[in-house]
C-alpha cells in the first residue's frame, strides 16, 4: 500500500500520529458507524475470528488495533484468562474500557496504549494475536507483521480480519462505487471528520490483499497461511502461524 495514503493529507504529522488523532476523533461515533458501514456483517466476520481462536484453546490473547475492544470482548467467550487490547489511540481506549466495566471483564481485559510496530511484550508471549480492520493502519506493513511475529508463541495463532476487493463482476463495480461515493458520505453524516472517512475508504481500496498479503505474511516468516474471503470478497479472514 502506498506510503502517501493518510488521514490528513498536509499535518505534517507521520502516519502513526494521523491514525491516532484520527481515531480519537471519531471514537463517540466508531461503533454505530461501523454497524452501518458494514450493514452489520462485521459482527458475523468478528464470530468466525473467534471460532478460529477459540478452536486453538489459548490461555493469553492479545488483540492488536483493539479500537473500541469490540473483538477482545468477543474473546473473553474463549475463556482465555489473559486478554490485552493494543491500540494507539487513547480516545478508543477510552470507550472500550467503559464497555469492558460494564460487561465485568475488566479483571479478563486489560487495555494498553502502544504501537503495534515496536510493542512492549516478551517474545514468544501470546497463545494467539488477533488484528480486525487494523493492519491497513500500520505506517510499515512488513515491520508490524515482524513485531507479531516475534510476540506470538511458536505454533500460536495469527489471524486477520481485513477489508478487500471483490474480484468478480459485478460486485467488484458495486464495491468501488460504494466505498468511493456512499461511504465517505455516511462518514459525513456520523462525524465532524470528513477527512477520516475518505481515509478508511481510500486504505481500504490500496491495501493488498488475498494472495498478495500471504505472500508478505510468508516473507515475515509466517507459515500455514490461508486466506478465506468472505461476502462475496469485500472482506478476508487471514490465517498463519509460528514455526
Amino acid at each position: 500500500m502506498s506510503k502517501n495514503i493518510t488521514p490528513y493529507k498536509d499535518s505534517g504529522l507521520g502516519k502513526k500520529e494521523q491514525v491516532a488523532q484520527m481515531f480519537d476523533t471519531i471514537s463517540g461515533n466508531y461503533d454505530n458507524l461501523n454497524r452501518v458501514i458494514s450493514f452489520g456483517i462485521d459482527i458475523k466476520w468478528r464470530k468466525k475470528v473467534l471460532k478460529i481462536v477459540n478452536d486453538a484453546k489459548p490461555k493469553t490473547i492479545l488483540d492488536i488495533a483493539t479500537g473500541t475492544g469490540d473483538l477482545a470482548i468477543l474473546m473473553a467467550e474463549t475463556k482465555a484468562p489473559k486478554i490485552i487490547g493494543l491500540d494507539i489511540s487513547a480516545g478508543m481506549l477510552e470507550v472500550g474500557v467503559k464497555k469492558i466495566a460494564d460487561k465485568n471483564l475488566s479483571k479478563t481485559i486489560e487495555m494498553v496504549l502502544g504501537d503495534s510496530e515496536n510493542m512492549p511484550f516478551d517474545t514468544d508471549y501470546f497463545d494467539a494475536v488477533t488484528v480486525a480492520f487494523g493492519v491497513r493502519n500500520f505506517e510499515n506493513l512488513e515491520k508490524g507483521l515482524t513485531e507479531i511475529l516475534r510476540v506470538l508463541k511458536p505454533e500460536g495463532v495469527f489471524v486477520i480480519l481485513e477489508t478487500s476487493v471483490p474480484d468478480k463482476t459485478p460486485y467488484k463495480q458495486g464495491y468501488q462505487f460504494y466505498s468511493k461515493n456512499i461511504l465517505p458520505l455516511i462518514g459525513k453524516l456520523f462525524s465532524k471528520d470528513n477527512a477520516a472517512y475518505g481515509y478508511l475508504s481510500e486504505s481500504a481500496a490500496a491495501f493488498p490483499y488475498g494472495e498478495t498479503l500471504n505472500n508478505i505474511l510468508r516473507k515475515v516468516g509466517f507459515i500455514d497461511v490461508v486466506a478465506m474471503p468472505q461476502t462475496l470478497g469485500v472482506a478476508t479472514i487471514y490465517i498463519a502461524s509460528k514455526k
